[in-house]
């Protein structure tokens, strides 16, 4: 016994048509929260480098300062 199923080729073709639409809604989604990672994550490489700039500059100033404080005790 064979079951026949009617259906419109246009109806099927609209759905397809829908969850196409729905599927490129959240790829486009997708891609600005891409875009915004991408934005976010050049930020805080930069930050990062002014922050290793900076501790950079503390070490060198500490070093500086212990050598001060050697050289004080040594000459008193």
């Amino acid at each position: 016994m064979a079951t026949t199923i009617e259906t419109d080729l246009k109806e099927i073709l609209g759905e397809f048509k829908q969850e196409f639409w729905k599927l490129n809604q959240r790829l486009d989604r997708i891609e600005g929260d891409l875009t915004s990672l991408k934005v976010d994550m050049a930020t805080v490489k930069t930050e990062l480098n002014f922050i290793r700039e900076d501790v950079k500059d503390l070490k060198g100033s500490q070093r500086a300062q212990i050598w001060a404080l050697i050289i004080t005790v040594i000459g008193a």
